[in-house]
Protein backbone atom coordinates (compact mmCIF):
# COMPACT_ATOMS: atom_id res chain seq x y z
CA UNK A 1 0.00 0.00 0.00
CA UNK A 2 0.90 3.46 -0.50
CA UNK A 3 0.78 6.22 1.84
CA UNK A 4 -0.34 9.84 0.76
CA UNK A 5 -0.44 12.88 2.84
CA UNK A 6 -3.06 15.96 2.54
CA UNK A 7 -0.94 19.07 4.01
CA UNK A 8 -1.46 22.95 3.95
CA UNK A 9 0.77 26.26 4.29
CA UNK A 10 -1.64 28.91 4.93
CA UNK A 11 -4.35 26.67 3.76
CA UNK A 12 -2.62 26.37 0.46
CA UNK A 13 -3.74 23.07 -0.34
CA UNK A 14 -1.83 20.19 -1.47
CA UNK A 15 -1.26 16.47 -1.58
CA UNK A 16 2.31 14.79 -1.20
CA UNK A 17 3.71 11.74 -2.62
CA UNK A 18 7.00 10.05 -1.66
CA UNK A 19 7.72 8.34 -4.28
CA UNK A 20 11.20 6.83 -3.51
CA UNK A 21 8.64 4.51 -0.98
CA UNK A 22 7.12 3.17 -4.62
CA UNK A 23 8.23 -0.16 -6.20
CA UNK A 24 7.84 1.49 -9.76
CA UNK A 25 7.88 5.59 -10.07
CA UNK A 26 5.29 6.82 -11.79
CA UNK A 27 5.82 8.74 -15.26
CA UNK A 28 5.26 12.32 -16.08
CA UNK A 29 2.12 11.23 -17.62
CA UNK A 30 0.87 9.64 -14.15
CA UNK A 31 1.31 12.48 -12.19
CA UNK A 32 0.10 15.05 -14.47
CA UNK A 33 -3.04 12.72 -14.46
CA UNK A 34 -3.12 11.88 -10.92
CA UNK A 35 -2.55 15.55 -9.53
CA UNK A 36 -5.34 16.85 -11.90
CA UNK A 37 -7.72 14.10 -10.47
CA UNK A 38 -6.48 14.74 -6.36
CA UNK A 39 -7.05 18.00 -6.98
CA UNK A 40 -10.37 18.20 -7.91
CA UNK A 41 -12.14 15.22 -6.52
CA UNK A 42 -10.72 14.55 -3.26
CA UNK A 43 -11.22 15.80 -0.11
CA UNK A 44 -12.43 18.89 -1.14
CA UNK A 45 -9.49 18.99 -3.49
CA UNK A 46 -6.15 20.81 -3.14
CA UNK A 47 -3.80 23.11 -5.52
CA UNK A 48 -1.22 20.72 -6.29
CA UNK A 49 0.63 17.14 -5.72
CA UNK A 50 3.97 17.42 -3.95
CA UNK A 51 5.81 14.77 -5.93
CA UNK A 52 9.29 13.49 -3.32
CA UNK A 53 12.15 11.98 -5.32
CA UNK A 54 15.69 11.36 -4.63
CA UNK A 55 18.39 13.56 -5.06
CA UNK A 56 22.05 13.13 -5.55
CA UNK A 57 23.05 16.30 -3.25
CA UNK A 58 20.30 17.08 -1.36
CA UNK A 59 17.92 15.21 1.06
CA UNK A 60 15.09 15.02 -1.55
CA UNK A 61 13.65 16.62 -4.60
CA UNK A 62 10.54 18.44 -4.31
CA UNK A 63 8.19 18.38 -7.80
CA UNK A 64 5.53 20.67 -7.87
CA UNK A 65 2.58 19.55 -10.42
CA UNK A 66 -0.46 22.26 -10.56
CA UNK A 67 -4.36 21.39 -10.19
CA UNK A 68 -4.10 22.18 -13.97
CA UNK A 69 -0.96 19.12 -14.47
CA UNK A 70 1.39 22.09 -15.46
CA UNK A 71 4.72 21.99 -13.69
CA UNK A 72 5.77 25.12 -11.56
CA UNK A 73 9.84 26.09 -10.59
CA UNK A 74 8.92 26.18 -6.97
CA UNK A 75 6.34 26.40 -4.41
CA UNK A 76 7.19 27.97 -1.25
CA UNK A 77 4.15 27.00 0.82
CA UNK A 78 4.96 23.21 -0.59
CA UNK A 79 8.30 23.24 0.31
CA UNK A 80 7.88 24.22 3.86
CA UNK A 81 5.25 21.00 4.34
CA UNK A 82 7.63 18.61 2.39
CA UNK A 83 10.62 19.72 4.64
CA UNK A 84 8.45 19.16 7.72
CA UNK A 85 8.31 15.48 5.77
CA UNK A 86 12.27 14.60 4.93
CA UNK A 87 12.39 16.16 8.54
CA UNK A 88 10.82 13.80 10.42
CA UNK A 89 11.57 10.99 7.96
CA UNK A 90 15.12 11.45 8.52
CA UNK A 91 15.28 12.73 11.90
CA UNK A 92 16.73 16.03 10.61
CA UNK A 93 16.20 19.94 11.21
CA UNK A 94 18.26 21.67 9.05
CA UNK A 95 18.96 20.45 5.79
CA UNK A 96 18.80 21.16 1.73
CA UNK A 97 15.83 20.65 -0.93
CA UNK A 98 16.81 20.50 -4.56
CA UNK A 99 13.96 21.79 -6.59
CA UNK A 100 13.55 22.38 -10.31
CA UNK A 101 15.96 25.80 -10.25
CA UNK A 102 17.87 25.25 -7.31
CA UNK A 103 18.88 23.55 -3.87
CA UNK A 104 17.36 25.15 -1.22
CA UNK A 105 18.09 25.48 2.62
CA UNK A 106 15.42 24.89 5.10
CA UNK A 107 15.42 24.18 9.04
CA UNK A 108 12.46 23.97 11.75
CA UNK A 109 11.61 26.69 13.29
CA UNK A 110 9.87 27.57 16.38
CA UNK A 111 6.22 26.14 16.30
CA UNK A 112 3.75 28.98 15.26
CA UNK A 113 1.08 27.59 17.97
CA UNK A 114 0.72 24.87 20.44
CA UNK A 115 0.09 21.90 17.70
CA UNK A 116 1.06 24.58 14.92
CA UNK A 117 4.89 23.26 13.41
CA UNK A 118 6.55 25.32 11.16
CA UNK A 119 9.57 25.49 9.33
CA UNK A 120 11.60 28.64 7.34
CA UNK A 121 12.88 27.86 3.97
CA UNK A 122 14.78 29.46 1.82
CA UNK A 123 13.46 31.17 -1.66
CA UNK A 124 15.84 31.85 -4.76
CA UNK A 125 17.07 32.23 -6.93
CA UNK A 126 16.15 36.04 -7.39
CA UNK A 127 15.77 37.67 -10.62
CA UNK A 128 14.17 41.06 -12.15
CA UNK A 129 15.18 40.31 -15.94
CA UNK A 130 12.21 40.51 -18.53
CA UNK A 131 13.92 36.91 -20.23
CA UNK A 132 13.67 35.34 -16.86
CA UNK A 133 10.12 36.21 -16.27
CA UNK A 134 9.45 36.27 -19.18
CA UNK A 135 7.73 39.42 -20.12
CA UNK A 136 7.26 42.04 -22.82
CA UNK A 137 6.21 45.61 -22.60
CA UNK A 138 8.07 48.94 -24.98
CA UNK A 139 11.39 48.69 -24.31
CA UNK A 140 11.37 48.12 -20.44
CA UNK A 141 14.00 45.84 -19.32
CA UNK A 142 13.10 45.44 -15.58
CA UNK A 143 9.48 46.55 -14.45
CA UNK A 144 9.79 48.01 -11.17
CA UNK A 145 6.76 50.21 -9.96
CA UNK A 146 5.71 51.01 -13.35
CA UNK A 147 2.63 52.38 -14.37
CA UNK A 148 0.96 50.15 -16.68
CA UNK A 149 -2.50 51.40 -17.81
CA UNK A 150 -3.27 48.58 -20.30
CA UNK A 151 -3.29 46.12 -16.64
CA UNK A 152 -5.28 48.81 -14.43
CA UNK A 153 -5.23 52.40 -15.04
CA UNK A 154 -3.44 54.46 -12.57
CA UNK A 155 -1.27 51.10 -10.51
CA UNK A 156 2.02 50.85 -10.23
CA UNK A 157 3.52 46.90 -11.01
CA UNK A 158 6.96 45.45 -10.38
CA UNK A 159 7.59 42.09 -12.16
CA UNK A 160 10.41 39.79 -10.40
CA UNK A 161 11.03 36.10 -10.51
CA UNK A 162 11.82 34.09 -7.16
CA UNK A 163 12.07 31.85 -9.29
CA UNK A 164 8.22 31.36 -10.13
CA UNK A 165 7.05 34.70 -11.92
CA UNK A 166 5.33 37.55 -10.20
CA UNK A 167 3.29 40.79 -10.95
CA UNK A 168 2.52 42.57 -7.77
CA UNK A 169 0.87 45.82 -6.85
CA UNK A 170 0.66 47.62 -3.88
CA UNK A 171 -3.14 48.83 -3.38
CA UNK A 172 -5.00 51.01 -0.82
CA UNK A 173 -7.88 48.33 -1.19
CA UNK A 174 -7.60 44.84 -2.59
CA UNK A 175 -10.55 44.26 -5.34
CA UNK A 176 -11.03 40.73 -5.96
CA UNK A 177 -12.85 41.20 -9.55
CA UNK A 178 -9.63 43.31 -10.57
CA UNK A 179 -7.34 40.77 -9.67
CA UNK A 180 -9.17 38.11 -11.04
CA UNK A 181 -9.98 39.67 -14.37
CA UNK A 182 -5.91 40.84 -14.77
CA UNK A 183 -5.50 37.22 -13.84
CA UNK A 184 -7.61 35.76 -16.54
CA UNK A 185 -5.80 38.26 -18.85
CA UNK A 186 -2.32 37.77 -17.96
CA UNK A 187 -2.63 33.82 -18.16
CA UNK A 188 -4.64 33.02 -20.95
CA UNK A 189 -2.74 34.60 -24.69
CA UNK A 190 -1.29 37.54 -24.16
CA UNK A 191 1.72 39.50 -25.51
CA UNK A 192 3.07 41.10 -22.16
CA UNK A 193 3.43 37.82 -20.62
CA UNK A 194 3.92 34.64 -22.78
CA UNK A 195 3.93 31.75 -20.04
CA UNK A 196 1.22 33.28 -17.98
CA UNK A 197 2.23 35.43 -13.85
CA UNK A 198 1.00 34.91 -10.33
CA UNK A 199 -0.48 37.78 -9.29
CA UNK A 200 -0.87 39.59 -6.31
CA UNK A 201 -2.67 42.75 -4.92
CA UNK A 202 -0.98 44.10 -1.91
CA UNK A 203 -1.79 46.26 0.73
CA UNK A 204 0.58 47.94 3.28
CA UNK A 205 -0.67 47.68 7.04
CA UNK A 206 2.09 48.63 9.10
CA UNK A 207 5.68 48.81 9.24
CA UNK A 208 7.16 45.44 8.52
CA UNK A 209 3.10 44.58 7.88
CA UNK A 210 1.12 42.96 4.77
CA UNK A 211 -1.74 41.83 3.64
CA UNK A 212 -1.43 39.89 0.42
CA UNK A 213 -3.78 37.86 -2.09
CA UNK A 214 -3.04 36.01 -5.25
CA UNK A 215 -3.72 34.84 -8.49
CA UNK A 216 -1.98 31.95 -8.93
CA UNK A 217 -0.73 30.43 -12.49
CA UNK A 218 -1.98 27.43 -13.16
CA UNK A 219 -4.64 27.68 -10.01
CA UNK A 220 -6.35 30.54 -9.97
CA UNK A 221 -6.92 32.24 -6.52
CA UNK A 222 -5.20 30.31 -3.71
CA UNK A 223 -5.68 31.08 0.31
CA UNK A 224 -1.71 31.65 0.22
CA UNK A 225 1.33 31.48 -2.43
CA UNK A 226 4.46 31.54 -0.64
CA UNK A 227 6.48 32.53 -3.10
CA UNK A 228 4.11 35.45 -4.01
CA UNK A 229 4.55 36.44 -0.29
CA UNK A 230 7.88 36.42 -0.65
CA UNK A 231 7.99 38.52 -3.69
CA UNK A 232 6.17 41.18 -2.30
CA UNK A 233 8.29 41.27 0.45
CA UNK A 234 11.05 42.11 -1.68
CA UNK A 235 9.64 44.84 -3.49
CA UNK A 236 7.83 46.26 -0.53
CA UNK A 237 11.69 46.11 1.05
CA UNK A 238 13.20 48.12 -2.10
CA UNK A 239 9.90 50.54 -2.28
CA UNK A 240 9.00 51.38 0.85
CA UNK A 241 12.23 51.95 2.85
CA UNK A 242 10.32 53.67 5.34
CA UNK A 243 8.11 51.21 6.50
CA UNK A 244 10.12 48.47 6.66
CA UNK A 245 12.58 47.22 9.15
CA UNK A 246 15.47 45.54 8.15
CA UNK A 247 16.51 44.12 11.48
CA UNK A 248 12.61 42.28 12.15
CA UNK A 249 10.97 40.14 10.13
CA UNK A 250 7.76 41.03 7.95
CA UNK A 251 4.47 39.74 9.16
CA UNK A 252 2.43 38.68 5.79
CA UNK A 253 -1.60 38.29 6.24
CA UNK A 254 -3.01 36.02 3.80
CA UNK A 255 -6.73 34.84 2.91
CA UNK A 256 -5.70 31.73 4.78
CA UNK A 257 -3.66 32.88 8.07
CA UNK A 258 0.02 34.78 8.23
CA UNK A 259 3.24 33.76 7.64
CA UNK A 260 6.49 35.72 8.39
CA UNK A 261 9.11 36.53 5.72
CA UNK A 262 12.90 37.61 6.61
CA UNK A 263 14.51 39.87 4.17
CA UNK A 264 18.21 40.99 3.59
CA UNK A 265 18.96 43.39 0.81
CA UNK A 266 21.56 43.55 -1.38
CA UNK A 267 22.93 46.76 -3.23
CA UNK A 268 22.74 44.41 -6.36
CA UNK A 269 19.10 43.56 -5.94
CA UNK A 270 19.29 39.96 -7.56
CA UNK A 271 21.62 38.74 -4.42
CA UNK A 272 19.54 39.62 -1.83
CA UNK A 273 18.02 37.15 0.66
CA UNK A 274 14.44 35.92 1.47
CA UNK A 275 13.33 33.10 3.70
CA UNK A 276 10.08 32.31 4.15
CA UNK A 277 8.55 30.66 7.58
CA UNK A 278 5.17 29.66 8.44
CA UNK A 279 3.60 26.42 9.34
CA UNK A 280 3.26 23.20 7.81
CA UNK A 281 0.02 21.07 8.56
CA UNK A 282 -0.55 17.27 7.86
CA UNK A 283 -4.77 17.46 7.90
CA UNK A 284 -5.03 13.61 6.55
CA UNK A 285 -3.10 10.84 5.72
CA UNK A 286 -4.08 8.82 2.87
CA UNK A 287 -3.83 4.74 1.89
CA UNK A 288 -4.11 3.05 -1.32
CA UNK A 289 -2.83 0.23 -3.47
CA UNK A 290 0.08 0.99 -6.08
CA UNK A 291 -1.97 -0.22 -8.73
CA UNK A 292 -4.59 1.67 -8.15
CA UNK A 293 -2.12 4.64 -8.32
CA UNK A 294 -0.48 4.09 -11.63
CA UNK A 295 -3.92 3.55 -12.92
CA UNK A 296 -5.23 7.12 -11.26
CA UNK A 297 -8.26 5.04 -10.19
CA UNK A 298 -9.07 6.86 -6.60
CA UNK A 299 -12.44 5.11 -5.22
CA UNK A 300 -10.84 3.05 -2.54
CA UNK A 301 -8.69 5.23 -0.86
CA UNK A 302 -8.49 5.21 2.91
CA UNK A 303 -8.48 8.38 5.10
CA UNK A 304 -7.50 9.29 8.25
CA UNK A 305 -7.68 12.76 9.62
CA UNK A 306 -4.58 14.14 11.73
CA UNK A 307 -6.28 16.14 14.15
CA UNK A 308 -4.04 18.99 13.20
CA UNK A 309 -6.57 21.51 11.66
CA UNK A 310 -8.04 22.30 14.60
CA UNK A 311 -4.98 23.13 16.15
CA UNK A 312 -4.54 25.45 13.01
CA UNK A 313 -7.67 26.96 13.32
CA UNK A 314 -7.17 27.79 16.67
CA UNK A 315 -4.17 29.71 15.49
CA UNK A 316 -5.88 31.19 13.01
CA UNK A 317 -8.72 32.86 15.85
CA UNK A 318 -5.83 33.32 18.13
CA UNK A 319 -4.18 36.17 15.17
CA UNK A 320 -7.40 37.53 14.49
CA UNK A 321 -8.16 38.84 18.27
Amino acid sequence: MVKLLKVHGSENKFFILDQTLLENELNDIELKNLAINLCKNILNGADGLLVIDTSENCLGKMRVINADGSEAKMCGNGLRTVSRYLSEKYQLDQFKVETLESDLSVQKAPDFYSGVPAFSVEISPISFKKTDLPFSYKDLDEMINEEIPEFIPEEKFSAVAVPNPHLISFVSDIQHDALNDLGQKLNSTNDYFPEGVNISFAKILDENKLFVQTFERGVGFTNACGTGMSATSLVFALLHPEQFDSNKDITVYNPGGMVRTNVKLNPIKELSEIRLIGNATFTHNLEISEDALHQNQLDDLNVEETGEEKDYQSFIKSIKE
